[in-house]
C-alpha cells in the first residue's frame, strides 16, 4: 500500500470509530479507475459519488449531501490535488464550509503541481493539516474507548 493509501487509510479507520462520515467520489471510473478496494473495503458504509465535473460541487446532490452531513467543517484528502481536490475545495469554501485539507493525504502526479494547488487552498482559505492532526483533533482528548481504538492506528 502507497504512502498516500495508508494516511486515507488511517482516516477511514479512525473516521469509522467516530462514526464522521465518509464520501468519496469517483472521477471518471470508467477511464481512471475506481478507489481502491483495500480502501473501500474499510469503509463501513461507503457512499461514492460519481462526478464528470472536476469539482464535485458543480455535480447534481453533491451539496446537498454534504448539507445533509451538519457538519461545517470538510475534511478533504484525494488523488490531483491540482485539479479535482483543488475545484472541489474550493467550491465547497464558496460554498460557507470551513475546509481542511489534509496535506500529507493528496497527491498529484507531479509533487510540485501538489504544493502549488496546497499554497493555492491555503490563501483561499483551507485549513492544511495532517493525517494525525486530523486524528487527534477528532479524539478531543485521551483515556476514552474511543482514543484506545485510536491509538494503534497511529502508531
Amino acid at each position: 500500500m502507497s504512502l498516500l493509501a495508508r494516511k486515507v487509510n488511517q482516516l477511514i479507520q479512525t473516521a469509522n470509530v467516530l462514526e464522521v462520515q465518509i464520501l468519496l467520489t469517483e472521477q471518471y471510473k470508467k477511464g481512471l479507475g475506481e478507489t481502491l478496494p483495500e480502501l473501500l473495503q474499510e469503509i463501513q458504509s461507503p457512499m461514492v459519488f460519481q462526478k464528470e465535473h472536476f469539482s464535485a460541487c458543480m455535480e447534481d446532490g453533491f451539496l446537498s449531501t454534504v448539507h445533509s452531513f451538519n457538519r461545517s467543517k470538510i475534511v478533504v484528502a484525494g488523488m490531483e490535488t491540482h485539479v479535482c481536490v483543488l475545484q472541489t475545495c474550493l467550491d465547497l469554501i464558496k460554498s460557507g464550509f470551513q475546509v481542511h485539507l489534509v496535506a500529507d493525504a493528496v497527491a498529484s502526479r507531479l509533487d510540485e503541481n501538489r504544493d502549488i494547488a496546497i499554497d493555492l487552498l491555503r490563501q483561499a482559505g483551507a485549513v492544511v493539516s495532517s493525517t494525525e492532526i486530523v486524528i487527534f483533533q477528532w479524539a478531543c482528548r485521551a483515556n476514552t474507548d474511543e482514543f484506545r481504538k485510536i491509538l494503534p492506528i497511529v502508531k
